[in-house]
């Protein structure tokens, strides 16, 4: 009787794990996760269509605006990738993560989402965010991005080539790495703010821990 016993204990565990497996794994899909106060800030948008522009919060009564343009490519970096969400979220202009909480789950204020069309082009319009840890860090905008069937993955940040925190060191490191991680502002008179760009390779993008 012990045997029938056993295996019948571990077909329910393993059932079990199978479960949990499950859904920790939801984020693979398409769908999104429930479980809203574990899950990534990837999925807690709240408009049920996005779209590939977005506005970052308090961007009219900043003083140094921002626009980001970038294509988002397949792997073979030349083909638009489509359907691929990207979340940013950076400090304040003082480099103070401004937080915010919803249904019991702290968030970053200063966040917004994008959705690709056919093109794979984003725009993100936001502004130059400050220094974090008292202006010793570098200035930073902080991604997430998610490709359809996919799971969700942080990217390396957006770093300001003009930062005097990104010294010659951590500027080569990242120009023999990925030199599209670095913003090149360009002031448009037309626009009245700052223009860079960024694209993007699924797949080709190391992993940040931030």
């Amino acid at each position: 009787m012990k045997k029938p016993f056993y295996f019948f204990s571990l077909l329910i565990i393993l059932s079990v794990f199978n479960f949990v497996g499950a859904q920790e794994t939801a984020s693979v899909s398409d769908e999104i996760p429930q479980n809203f106060k574990k899950r990534s800030p990837v999925y807690d948008y709240s408009e049920k269509q996005l779209n590939n522009v977005d506005t970052i919060p308090d961007f009219v009564s900043k003083t140094n605006k921002l626009k980001i343009t970038g294509t988002i490519f397949e792997n073979d970096g030349v083909t638009p990738a489509k359907n691929v969400i990207l979340f940013i979220h950076q400090t304040d202009e003082n480099g103070n993560f401004e937080l915010k909480r919803e249904n019991k789950k702290r968030y970053v204020r200063h966040r917004g989402w994008v959705k690709t069309n056919d093109d794979g082009k984003y725009t993100f319009y936001t502004f130059v965010p400050g220094s974090y840890f008292r202006g010793k860090d570098l200035k930073q905008i902080l991604p997430i991005i998610k490709a359809p069937g996919k799971e969700e993955q942080k990217i390396e940040s957006y770093v300001f080539s003009d930062d005097p925190s990104l010294k010659d060191s951590c500027r080569e490191d990242i120009e023999n790495t990925n030199p599209t991680r670095i913003l090149s502002l360009t002031f448009s008179k037309e626009e009245g703010l700052f223009i860079a760009k960024r694209d993007i390779v699924l797949g080709k993008e190391e992993t940040d821990s931030y």
